[in-house]
């Protein structure tokens, strides 16, 4: 948000002031990382300030492409992480409306409209990327929680009705550009579609996999902490190398 009472010149001079200030600080002291730290969190909050507004101006986009990803909160979300991409950000998450529950345990029928809205913007987004010539450079996860049961959640207290349970056993991630392979389905579920039977990966291999495609070995991210190892995969994980480009 811009500060109404200061003009961008003037905090330019103040930021840099304030630099001068903290490398004359930082004198005799080059070994200080929380200070170095610091002094980039001043430079970054002010590029932040200046920059953020032009990434998040929606007015700029043409009617055709507003058109192409649709008018709805989740909707337009996708067009401001395509622009927050252009302008160099690394990692963008989407999340669906918090008011609009996809945790429908009385009636999954009510998914029709929330996907509906999510395949279209899921879909413009690609081939937005891709008009651009920034798929292959971009990678897109689409992941919930976890996923439905096949079968109606039946409680004490409650009639039967269309609703589903949580199911963690066999559910669906889907990874497009970055270098994944397009136009394919890894795993497959039981026949009745409760648990996953066929090429399973766990959470530790997607997220593996995922560290892989940014370019990151997991395991090198092992550090021992008292007594034993961590990492992001939790010392375990595999990347899935059937689905990379």
């Amino acid at each position: 948000m811009r500060n109404r009472h200061i003009p961008l010149p003037q905090q330019r001079r103040q930021v840099d002031l304030l630099e001068k200030l903290n490398r004359i600080h930082q004198g005799g002291r080059e070994d200080n990382p929380q200070l170095e730290a610091s002094i980039r969190s001043m430079e970054v909050a002010y590029r932040m300030q200046t920059e953020a507004m032009e990434a998040f101006d929606l007015t700029k986009e043409s009617d055709s492409t507003k058109q192409l990803y649709g008018g709805t909160d989740f909707a337009r979300g996708c067009l401001m992480a395509r622009r927050l991409v252009e302008h160099g950000v690394r990692m963008v998450q989407v999340y669906y409306a918090s008011k609009i529950l996809w945790d429908n345990h009385e009636d999954i029928l009510l998914h029709r409209g929330l996907a509906d809205d999510a395949d279209r913007a899921v879909s413009a987004l690609i081939s937005d990327l891709k008009s651009r010539g920034m798929f292959d450079d971009t990678l897109v996860i689409l992941g919930t929680e976890f996923g439905r049961t096949p079968s109606i959640e039946v409680a004490p207290g409650l009639k039967v009705h269309n609703g589903r349970d949580h199911n963690p056993y066999g559910f669906t991630v889907l990874l497009a550009g970055g270098g994944v392979r397009g136009g394919m389905t890894y795993g497959a579920t039981d026949d009745f579609g409760y648990y996953s039977s066929v090429d399973k990966v766990h959470v530790h291999d997607l997220h593996a996999t995922i560290l892989h495609l940014l370019g990151l070995d997991h395991t090198r991210l092992t550090y021992r902490y008292s007594g034993r190892d961590f990492r992001l995969t939790d010392v375990s994980g595999n990347v899935v190398k059937q689905i990379l480009a």
